[in-house]
């Protein structure tokens, strides 16, 4: 070996990340992914105050808080994912932070209708930024035996955040105004984008992990063609979205559920319902997972039969929920319910990337959240407001418990969905492989 060839080598040693840093971009991560719910959350718990104040009807806040929101989050999501893929994805998460905060700051200064709508159809555009970089950074960092943990910790950011959305929306709005309540919770994610783009660490694609030597690149077409001939993911597509329809469509009403029906004030509505929503969801994302990873190791078929299960199961406790007079009472029924609704998130997410080819897997989640968003973020509280408006001349206040309840039935369809999904997916995981 030359002397030249030997100071070539010790001076371009392997890239590396320690422990320290990959542990520092976590908790980043984790950081602005609490931002991204709080964000997106506040408005549920600010309905109440906006509709009056806006003088709009129920239609149009399903609107507000569903298609505006996720029409361009999903649409914007794949371009992007795309782009985290070649760019500096600290950049790219940075770039969305400082555009979704400064948009939810701005809701606090419209005077219509129509202004806070563009400026939630700015969050959605911002936010769709968050996800796809930050899952694509954590794989880097974080090699395959560690990274179902890491991705985990991520996750949980996103409980978190419902429960301060809820929280300090409801307690600032009551006491200041829903206005203030935006700008107070959209200005610090300003900063946070600041440390995100000059502190956050960008390692190398693919450095946790020995690449296989698979270079093929796929198209998103090519991708979904693949994905929509297995029966297996069709039918997981199909019942994660409905899933998803009333999750949303449940949690982003409930806090005007509890206002209107149990006639609770906006600061107690969110005391109650806030650390609960925070607390259930995380809880049911991490059982669900723990029982979906023991049980599958026996058969993989579990993932699937443990989110029907929680489908079927979440149910009696929705109607429980909407229809006990007792406000203490029906909430306390409510939590089980919110622990099944988020059963479904770790699994389906795994399912998405053991069914996708090595080098389709980064769009194939994409694709998932694509259906996911639109049909459960998008539609879910759309359709509860429209039907909120048709059943007032019936049912008056109380025609948002018959919509909820309506709603909900649709995890029925879900679980109906994860169990024809189970009859295919030994032979879809087969047919993938060869």
């Amino acid at each position: 070996m030359s002397k030249d060839q030997s100071k070539i080598e010790v001076n371009t040693p392997p890239p590396s990340v320690s422990r320290k840093q990959a542990n520092y971009a976590l908790t980043i991560l984790f950081i602005v992914f609490v931002f991204n719910f709080i964000d997106r959350q506040i408005l549920a718990i600010l309905l109440e105050p906006i509709k009056k104040d806006l003088q709009v009807s129920d239609t149009a806040m399903g609107f507000l808080t569903g298609i505006t929101f996720a029409v361009f989050y999903t649409f914007c999501g794949l371009p992007i994912a795309r782009w985290a893929d070649k760019g500096n994805r600290g950049t790219i998460i940075s770039i969305g932070l400082f555009i979704w905060s400064l948009m939810t700051a701005l809701s606090g200064m419209v005077t219509n209708f129509i202004q806070l709508a563009a400026a939630r159809v700015g969050v959605g555009v911002g936010e769709a930024a968050g996800s796809p970089a930050s899952h694509s950074l954590i794989s880097d960092f974080f090699p395959p035996e560690r990274r179902a943990t890491a991705l985990s910790i991520f996750n949980m950011g996103a409980s978190l955040g419902l429960f301060l959305g809820i929280f300090l929306g409801g307690w600032i709005g009551q006491a200041y105004g829903w206005r203030i309540a935006f700008l107070l919770v959209g200005a610090p994610g300003i900063i946070l984008a600041l440390i995100v783009k000059f502190t956050l660490p960008e390692p190398p694609r693919g450095l946790s992990e020995v690449q296989d030597g698979d270079d093929t690149i796929y198209t998103v077409k090519d991708v979904f063609k693949f994905l929509w001939s297995l029966k297996s993911f069709r039918h997981l597509t199909i019942a994660a979205s409905l899933f998803s329809f009333a999750t949303y469509g449940l949690i982003n009403w409930t806090p005007a559920f509890l206002m209107r029906v149990h006639e609770m004030s906006m600061k107690d509505a969110a005391t109650w319902y806030g650390p609960m929503l925070g607390i259930s969801s995380g809880a049911g994302m991490l059982i669900g997972g723990l029982l979906c990873d023991k049980l599958g190791r026996k058969d993989i078929r579990w993932q699937l039969w443990v989110c029907a299960i929680a489908g079927f199961g979440a149910v009696p406790f929705i109607m429980l929920f909407l229809f006990i007079p007792t406000p203490l009472a029906a909430l306390i029924c409510y939590v089980p319910a919110l622990i099944f609704g988020a059963f479904y998130v770790g699994p389906v997410y795994a399912l998405a990337q053991s069914l996708s080819k090595l080098r389709m897997r980064a769009v194939a989640s994409a694709i998932l959240m694509f259906f996911i968003n639109l049909i459960g973020l998008g539609l879910g509280p759309q359709v509860v407001g429209i039907m909120n408006d048709v059943l007032a001349s019936s049912f008056g206040t109380d025609s948002i418990r018959y919509s909820l309840s309506i709603v909900g039935v649709t995890n029925i369809l879900a679980g109906i969905h994860f169990l024809k999904a189970s009859k295919h997916l030994k032979k879809d995981l087969e047919a993938k492989n060869r």
